[in-house]
C-alpha cells in the first residue's frame, strides 16, 4: 500500500512539474494574452453581477444588496405598456431585414472586391468600404440630418426642389424611416462583413477556379458552385451570431439617426430606445436591467437553438 501511495505522489508531482513547465514554455503567449483576458473579465464578466438589479427595486441609499427584492415585477412593467409588442415586433423585423440585406450585399461586395487584382486599388476599396464601420453614430446622425434637414437638407434642396416636388419634413413622417434606417445600417455595416467574407474568399485554393475555367464555367457558375459553398462556414457563423442579437437593437441607429424625434416612434421605437426613454423619465434602473437580461437570455437561447439546427444538418459548420 505504501509503495502505491508513493507512486501516486510521485506521479502527482510529475504532473505538477509538467504543467508548470508548459506554463513557463508558453509564458510569452500568456503575457501577450493577459491584457485581453483582463479586458474580457472587466468588460464582460464583472458587469454580470448587475443581474441582481433586474429583480430588485434599487434604492441608492440602501445599496444593491439591501434594496427590496421585487422578483419579476420589473419584467411585468416592461410588458405592461400597450406598445410592448409593437417595440418587440419592430426590433425583430428590423434586425431580420438588416441580417438578410447585409448578408447578401456583403457577399456580393466581397466577390466584387476579390475581382480587383491591382493591389493598391484593392487596398483602397477595402479601406473605403470598411471606413463607415468606424464612424461614431453621433456623427452618422448628423450626416443623415445634413441630407434630410427639412429646410437646407441635400435631399430637399438639391433633389426634391429642382424636380418640382414638394419638400418633405422627414423627421415628422414616420412611414419613410424603415427604408432610411435600412439604408443607413447597410452603409455603415456591410463593409465590415464584406472584408470578413473577402478574407474567406482569398483563402480558397485557386486550383478550383482554374479547373472551372478549363471546364468552361462562367463567372456565375464559379460563384454559385465554388465561392459561396466554400465560404458557407463563415456565412453560417456570422449569421448565427447575428441571430443571437436579433432581440438587441442598435441604439445609436434608432436614437441618433432619428434625432430622437418623438413623431417617428410609431415606426422607429424599439426595445432599447423604449427602455432608455423610460429610464430617463422614471430613473428605474431595475427596468433597464430586466430588459438587458431579457435580451441576453433570448439571444443565448436563439444562438443555441440555431446552432443545434445547423449541427443537425452539418456538424462541421456548427459553432459548438
Amino acid at each position: 500500500m505504501a509503495s502505491v501511495e508513493v507512486l501516486e505522489a510521485k506521479a502527482s508531482i510529475t504532473r505538477s512539474k509538467t504543467r508548470k513547465g508548459k506554463l513557463w514554455k508558453y509564458r510569452s503567449l500568456i503575457i501577450l494574452a493577459l491584457p485581453g483576458i483582463l479586458l474580457m473579465l472587466i468588460n464582460n464578466y464583472l458587469p454580470m453581477f448587475g443581474i441582481f438589479l433586474a429583480f430588485k427595486d434599487l434604492n441608492y441609499t440602501e445599496g444593491i444588496w439591501a434594496s427590496k427584492w421585487v422578483g419579476l415585477d420589473n419584467f411585468k412593467f416592461l410588458f405592461a405598456s400597450n406598445d410592448a409588442w409593437v417595440i418587440i415586433r419592430h426590433t425583430i423585423f428590423y434586425n431580420l431585414a438588416f441580417l438578410i440585406i447585409n448578408t447578401v450585399l456583403a457577399i456580393l461586395l466581397a466577390i466584387l472586391l476579390n475581382e480587383v487584382k491591382n493591389k493598391v486599388m484593392s487596398k483602397f476599396f477595402q479601406s473605403t468600404v470598411i471606413l463607415p464601420n468606424f464612424i461614431s453614430m453621433v456623427i452618422v446622425g448628423y450626416l443623415v440630418y445634413g441630407f434630410l434637414n427639412p429646410d437646407l437638407g441635400f435631399v430637399n434642396k438639391f433633389i426634391m426642389e429642382p424636380m418640382g416636388w414638394e419638400p418633405v419634413n422627414w423627421y415628422a413622417t414616420p412611414e419613410h424611416w424603415p427604408y432610411i434606417l435600412t439604408i443607413v445600417n447597410t452603409w455603415k455595416n456591410v463593409g465590415y462583413a464584406a472584408v470578413v467574407y473577402l478574407a474567406a474568399i482569398i483563402g480558397i485554393d485557386q486550383e478550383y477556379y482554374e479547373a472551372a475555367v478549363i471546364d468552361g464555367a462562367s463567372r456565375w457558375k464559379q460563384m454559385t458552385n465554388i465561392t459561396i459553398p466554400l465560404i458557407a462556414p463563415v456565412i453560417i457563423i456570422l449569421t448565427v451570431l447575428a441571430i443571437g442579437r436579433i432581440f438587441n437593437a442598435d441604439f445609436g441607429l434608432f436614437y441618433q439617426a432619428t434625432m430622437a424625434s418623438g413623431m417617428l416612434k410609431s415606426t422607429t421605437d424599439v426595445i432599447d430606445t423604449y427602455v432608455y426613454n423610460a429610464l430617463m423619465v422614471t430613473g428605474d434602473t431595475g427596468l433597464a436591467s430586466s430588459a438587458g437580461l431579457l435580451q441576453s437570455v433570448v439571444g443565448f437561447i436563439l444562438v443555441v437553438s440555431v446552432n443545434l439546427i445547423v449541427r443537425k444538418f452539418s456538424k462541421d459548420n456548427a459553432l459548438f
